[in-house]
């Protein structure tokens, strides 16, 4: 079995690692259904899209280990205090319901008492735990029956899933394929080489090979209004960025100049003079 070395990174630029972007494809071959190609992947790269610390954190809870569970999280580095206060939280909580249900009460008293205070829980989370025996007195127990169980235990892995940080799991659906198209956008009159939306959601600039570059208004209901056309440049606008405040917006003409745009006088004065609105600053020969 070929082992990937971790630190290998992918893409022009090496801003991808492809220990990561293995396990992603892993995780999506197996959510598409495809387990047979998933697991041959896992086989080939030596990589699970699962960390060993929750494949053993997994089983441990699927099966009950509770100490084990406690010992796993305890165990896993790089993790901060107060995630690591949460998930042991949430597994208590878990083992203690599991108790009562039993009518163990001694042995949720025992938990509370001995493993609880060890925990470092913190005195809100430790009081949390305590009052939680107290609501759980109050249902009938006995009538959850082992199904209901083993459900609850799934819900407290996916709870742990959320929590527990990407290089400890990988969570659900990371890599979503859009499946409808919304709305088609037609005002550039060839290709579309960048878009970016407003800080404050409400616009959002495109850039094209045409030499143009279009404001669009957000609607309320989501779609998308042309609003302007900015056309100066004289060559394909290959980026644009808004400012801080959403008031200027810089576009990049390829190899040519950058312009910077009045928005709110673009906006309002459709029809005036681009001169007073665009400021160029020529990047030929190093000069500004």
């Amino acid at each position: 079995m070929l082992m990937e070395n971790s630190s290998t990174v992918l893409g022009s630029k090496g801003l991808i690692r492809k220990h990561e972007f293995v396990r992603i494809i892993i995780q999506c071959l197996y959510s598409l259904g495809y387990k047979n190609s998933a697991s041959c992947l896992e086989s080939e790269s030596g990589i699970s899209y699962k960390s060993l610390d929750f494949e053993l954190l997994e089983s441990q809870l699927l099966c009950g280990n509770w100490d084990g569970c406690i010992d796993t999280l305890n165990a896993i580095k790089d993790l901060m205090d107060e995630t690591r206060a949460s998930a042991l939280f949430l597994v208590f909580k878990q083992c203690l319901l599991e108790c009562l249900n039993r009518g163990d009460d001694s042995m949720a008293l025992a938990v509370l008492r001995k493993e609880v205070s060890a925990s470092r829980l913190g005195k809100d989370k430790a009081q949390n735990l305590a009052q939680s025996i107290l609501s759980f007195k109050d249902v009938q127990f006995g009538e959850i029956e082992d199904n209901d169980v083993r459900e609850l235990r799934k819900k407290l892995l996916a709870e742990l899933e959320k929590l527990l940080p990407p290089p400890t799991m990988l969570p659900e659906r990371r890599v979503q394929i859009p499946t409808e198209t919304v709305q088609i956008l037609k005002g550039h009159k060839n290709e579309v080489w960048f878009v970016q939306f407003s800080n404050n959601g409400d616009y959002l600039a495109s850039s094209s090979s045409d030499c143009t570059a279009i404001i669009w208004q957000v609607l309320q209901d989501g779609k998308l209004m042309l609003l302007h056309t900015l056309r100066s440049h004289q060559n394909p606008v290959s980026f644009v960025a808004w400012s801080p405040d959403d008031t200027k917006l810089l576009t990049c003409g390829n190899g040519e100049v950058l312009k910077l745009w009045d928005v709110e006088t673009v906006l309002t004065l459709k029809k005036a003079s681009i001169c007073g609105i665009v400021m160029a600053t020529r990047l030929k020969h190093g000069r500004g």
